[in-house]
């Protein structure tokens, strides 16, 4: 391998290392200005002469979300949204609740790997590695186990217990983005064509509408 090939390989993986998360501060801190019209990759600065420590503050992630709904589950997010001060520091935080057998439907996070921890309760977690294998890598976990999803993956939270459950996620990024399989699948805008998820899935064209419908 000639010299050359070397440091473009060399270049090449630093790129990739440079890209592979959200990019670093170049100041102490850059509370969101959710005010300010200007168009950036986050959201502009507040003037730091206006920052006060409620812009870092978030308080009631002790408080359970309604797990009233058909999926069992709630969201509560930790975010930029949330907490203004998070802007460009790359973290953010989840809490999740679920019903006994609740779940969390197969989503990915295509900006962030996941780190969730159990509070309480018994979850079965698992996530499926990418094509051409599609293996499914999955564990139960019990009160202060911990579980990783690899950023991009498809993976899915359920309450295998007869209480309710919560667990807290932490993320590689201020926005890690979510991609909900079965909303993107079937609930689009406009819908993908039925013969195309037919053909998809296998199924009668009616059995695709059937789903669509719920979403």
């Amino acid at each position: 391998m000639s010299k050359n090939t070397i440091r473009c390989c060399i270049l090449a993986i630093t790129c990739a290392l440079a890209v592979a998360s959200d990019p670093a501060p170049l100041q102490d801190f850059c509370v969101a200005d959710f005010n300010s019209q200007v168009l950036v990759n986050g959201a502009a600065c507040l003037d730091p002469k206006l920052v006060t420590a409620d812009n870092f503050f978030l308080s009631g992630l002790d408080k359970p979300g309604n797990v009233s709904n058909q999926q069992g589950s709630a969201v509560t997010p930790a975010m930029v949204e949330q907490i203004p001060g998070l802007n460009t520091l790359g973290t953010s935080l989840i809490r999740f609740d679920y019903a006994p057998w609740g779940i969390v439907s197969p989503h990915m996070h295509p900006l962030a790997s996941e780190i969730l921890v159990v509070v309480e309760g018994t979850l079965l977690v698992g996530f499926v590695t990418s094509n051409p294998n599609n293996k499914l890598i999955s564990k139960v976990l019990q009160k202060g186990d911990v579980f990783v999803f690899p950023q991009g993956l498809v993976h899915f939270q359920q309450n295998v217990g007869y209480v309710n459950a919560f667990s807290y996620s932490a993320f590689g990024s201020q926005n890690p983005g979510v991609v909900l399989v079965p909303n993107t699948v079937f609930g689009s805008t406009p819908h993908i064509t039925t013969d195309v998820l037919a053909k998809a899935f296998q199924v009668d064209k009616a059995i695709v509408d059937q789903i669509e419908a719920k979403f």
